[in-house]
């Protein structure tokens, strides 16, 4: 038998609690991966008689959680705050707009995020953390010097007192390796990493497909941070073998639009090799869930969601306890 195979609730926050769980169990899936918004999971309201409820809740479709996350508020951590991030935060979160409050109480809700998930019982609280120097990707005008140093120093010293709360609470973080985030690649995961001292709870949510189409080796990605991979997503992403309109930077055009040199897809779909991944993440004994984060824009999404947890389930399997030609020694 392999992982348990869960769906992140995050893209289907326009549906209740219940009808989603109700809905991942009919399409196939072991648990879920509650979103923090929607009903899904409120971190405000997240004490011990709400946590039991979700838990009944779970219970009651046998459905299993290991793990929530916090991406629309972990982003407010670090970044430059302006009007859209007032479209993804709690109402308490945003406040005045002011950008300094605004990332002072999503430092907090974060913090609180650990402890609702204590409660719950899950050790995982997947996320965003934002990033002050994201503007600065393509370094034109030249960036000054130390803006970068900067940049990851902001980083620390926001995530390293989160990160203390989670360690007091037995819960791991997992930063979701993402344009517009601190780390986005290889090289500035490690610096991130290096950044914050290495923090014991802080790590990695794997997701390839951030990855692929920007020309990283997500495979690679798995071996590097090996004991940082505290989660996993499966994403699938496609990208063109031919010369198109609209870059790797997207060209201020919609996801699934033609132009469009990458886009996601349903699992299995695309272009990540996911008989790589398993194999990596066997070889680096990976025993958590395999969480799917369905996003396809040309396809019905129950029907992608199916056939996603149908394929993740396939790829799968257990590593090998025994050498196989060992059998032939005497």
């Amino acid at each position: 038998m392999g992982r348990p195979v869960t769906l992140f609730t995050g893209q289907w926050a326009d549906l209740d609690c219940e009808t989603i769980v109700t809905k991942a169990k009919e399409m196939g899936y072991d648990g879920v991966e509650f979103g923090c918004w929607g009903d899904h999971f409120e971190v405000d309201k997240a004490d011990a008689e709400y946590c039991a409820a979700k838990r009944a809740l779970l219970d009651k479709h046998d459905m299993k959680a290991f793990s929530i996350s916090s991406h629309l508020v972990g982003q407010a951590v670090c970044d430059n705050i302006d009007g859209r991030h007032k479209q993804i935060l709690p109402d308490y979160v945003w406040g005045d707009g002011d950008p300094e409050g605004v990332r002072q109480r999503a430092a907090e809700e974060l913090k609180k995020t650990a402890i609702a998930a204590k409660e719950f019982g899950v050790s995982v609280v997947n996320g965003f953390t934002g990033s002050s120097i994201w503007h600065l990707l393509y370094s034109f005008p030249p960036v000054l010097p130390g803006q970068i140093d900067g940049g990851f120093k902001d980083f620390a010293d926001r995530f390293g007192p989160i990160m203390d709360v989670f360690q007091e609470n037995g819960i791991k973080f997992g930063l979701e390796v993402h344009p517009t985030e601190i780390a986005f690649d290889i090289a500035s995961a490690q610096r991130a990493l290096d950044a914050i001292d290495h923090h014991p709870a802080f790590g990695f949510n794997y997701d390839p497909s951030h990855m692929g189409y920007q020309g990283v080796d997500y495979v690679e990605f798995i071996y590097r941070f090996a004991d940082r991979i505290n989660h996993v997503h499966m994403k699938d992403v496609s990208w063109s073998e031919h010369p198109v309109e609209a870059g790797v930077f997207g060209g201020h055009v919609d996801f699934h639009d033609r132009k469009r040199y990458w886009d996601f897809k349903s699992v299995g779909r695309g272009n990540i090799n996911f008989e790589r991944v398993i194999r990596a993440l066997n070889d680096i004994e990976y025993t958590g869930p395999l969480s799917v984060e369905w996003e396809d824009g040309a396809m019905d999404r129950e029907a992608g969601a199916a056939e996603s947890a149908e394929f993740v389930k396939k790829v799968d399997f257990p590593a090998s306890n025994i050498v196989f030609d060992a059998q032939f020694d005497r």
